[in-house]
């Protein structure tokens, strides 16, 4: 799960799913298909953490090469550091994680140059990660973090992940 703070004013954008196509085209006038890994974190055995595993997958199926974390590989918290390792130095990477935030936000992607920090929100130390990154909100933040990614609705997580891959492929021009 992503950070629940956004950081300083500018440095992430808040967008909706049309949004996001922009947010690629322009990661991929500096780069090609071949030239990015994508690396979608979260796991299959929680509903709203399951949107990074979603995604890898579906953006294996629009072609793209390079891609770690999917349903049958996910990439989660306890192999985060390994997973990372595999992929090659020369690759841009564009980190993608599901994570909470205020209610109005629920539906809406945080889209950024920088880093990733996941599970910050529940205080794990893990690596920022992707010198790009999209956060997804699935849920509302709340005092059980685990309990509302546990019962996140998956129609929403489904969604979501399907207009991340969707929005890259268009984005990097694999669809038209």
């Amino acid at each position: 799960m992503a950070i629940g703070e956004y950081g300083p004013e500018g440095k992430r954008r808040k967008q909706d799913a049309h949004g996001l196509v922009s947010f690629f085209r322009e990661i991929s006038d500096r780069y090609l298909p071949e030239e990015v890994a994508f690396l979608c974190i979260g796991t299959d055995r929680s509903t709203g953490d399951a949107l990074g595993p979603l995604t890898g997958s579906r953006l294996r199926e629009y072609g793209f090469p390079h891609v770690v974390g999917t349903l049958p590989s996910p990439c989660d918290a306890d192999n985060l550091t390994k997973r990372i390792a595999e992929i090659p130095p020369e690759l841009v990477v564009i980190a993608v994680d599901a994570c909470l935030g205020p209610h109005a936000a629920v539906g809406y992607y945080f889209a950024s140059g920088e880093p990733l920090h996941p599970a910050r929100s529940i205080g794990r130390s893990l690596p920022a990660v992707g010198r790009y990154s999209l956060a997804a909100v699935v849920d509302a933040s709340g005092p059980r973090p685990y309990r509302t990614l546990q019962t996140t609705p998956l129609y929403r997580v489904m969604g979501m992940a399907e207009a991340i891959a969707a929005a890259a492929a268009s984005g990097f021009g694999l669809v038209r």
